[in-house]
C-alpha cells in the first residue's frame, strides 16, 4: 500500500500562511488545503506544483510517497 505524505503544514507555519492565504495564492479552496494537509486528498501534480512554487522549494520536499510491502507480493 503506498500513502501521500505531505509537509504542507509545516512550511505554510514556516512562511506563516494561512490555509486560506495559500489556498488563494493556488487557486483553491482552504477545505483542499485542509484535506491535502490531513492526507485525505492527494492534489493533481498542477496543484502540487503549485503549492512548491509558493513555498519555493521542489514538490519532492514537499510529498513523497511512503512505500510498504506487501506480503506475498514482488516488486
Amino acid at each position: 500500500m503506498n500513502e501521500l505524505n505531505n509537509r504542507v503544514r509545516e512550511y505554510r507555519a514556516r512562511d506563516r500562511l494561512s490555509q486560506s492565504e495559500l489556498a488563494q495564492r493556488i487557486g483553491a479552496s482552504r477545505q483542499t488545503i485542509a484535506l491535502i494537509e490531513r492526507g485525505d486528498y492527494s492534489p493533481s501534480v498542477v496543484l502540487a506544483l503549485k503549492i512548491a512554487e509558493v513555498f519555493a522549494v521542489t514538490v519532492e520536499s514537499v510529498f513523497w510517497i511512503n512505500k510498504e510491502k506487501e506480503s506475498g507480493q514482488d516488486e
